[in-house]
């Protein structure tokens, strides 16, 4: 059960703040990425304030930039002295280092089970959602760019992050993203399958 105070606190001066950002980091991006965490955080017993906390600063930093907004949105977790109310410093300290660990280009592995559950909620594999993030992320920073240049936008995000030997990296066992990922990988090996799948959202945005 969530702090009342804190949630309000949270859904009033916190989750607004992504009314701001691309389509790919939404509020509808936060708010699942908060409840994925409730899911992985139920099995391993975790504090549900700290995690719903960690899930709505994980994405702030992209205010400033998007690079190091990971860096960033830690840095408005542990200067926001409102939070002081509800957690100790040692707690601030271990969110704010969870969600500089979310990242999904890390190669480190995440310092505590927050940074791995913020990390693994992160990267809710859904290989529809998965394409159709990237390629709303295209056109909103690249608007002027013909169609394309977004489709090889995508195929290069595609082979950088998810295909096999990309980036991606899984810190927690969980049939739900590992699953995902081989059906998103099976996607990317497949170029007219991709690109069918794009020219359909395409359309859509």
């Amino acid at each position: 059960m969530i702090n009342k105070e804190l949630k309000k606190y949270i859904e009033e001066k916190i989750l607004p703040n992504y009314l701001n950002f691309d389509k790919g980091h939404n509020i509808e991006h936060v708010n699942s990425v908060i409840q994925d965490s409730f899911d992985l955080a139920e099995k391993f017993n975790l504090n549900p304030d700290i995690v719903y906390t960690i899930a709505a600063y994980h994405d702030l930093g992209l205010c400033r930039d998007r690079k190091t907004h990971h860096l960033i949105s830690g840095e408005i977790l542990i200067n926001d002295n409102t939070l002081k109310r509800w957690f100790s410093a040692q707690e601030l300290l271990i969110m704010k280092e969870a969600v500089e660990d979310h990242r999904a280009s890390s190669k480190n592995e995440p310092r505590s089970i927050y940074g791995k559950v913020i990390a693994e909620a992160d990267r809710s594999i859904e290989p529809v959602s998965i394409i159709k993030r990237t390629i709303q992320y295209s056109v909103n920073n690249s608007p002027e760019e013909p169609k394309s240049i977004h489709y090889k936008h995508l195929v290069e995000h595609m082979q950088e992050k998810y295909a096999e030997g990309g980036y991606m990296k899984l810190w927690l066992e969980s049939s739900k993203n590992a699953k995902g990922l081989n059906e998103l990988r099976k996607i990317i090996s497949q170029p007219e399958k991709l690109k069918e799948i794009f020219e359909k959202i395409y359309e859509e945005i």
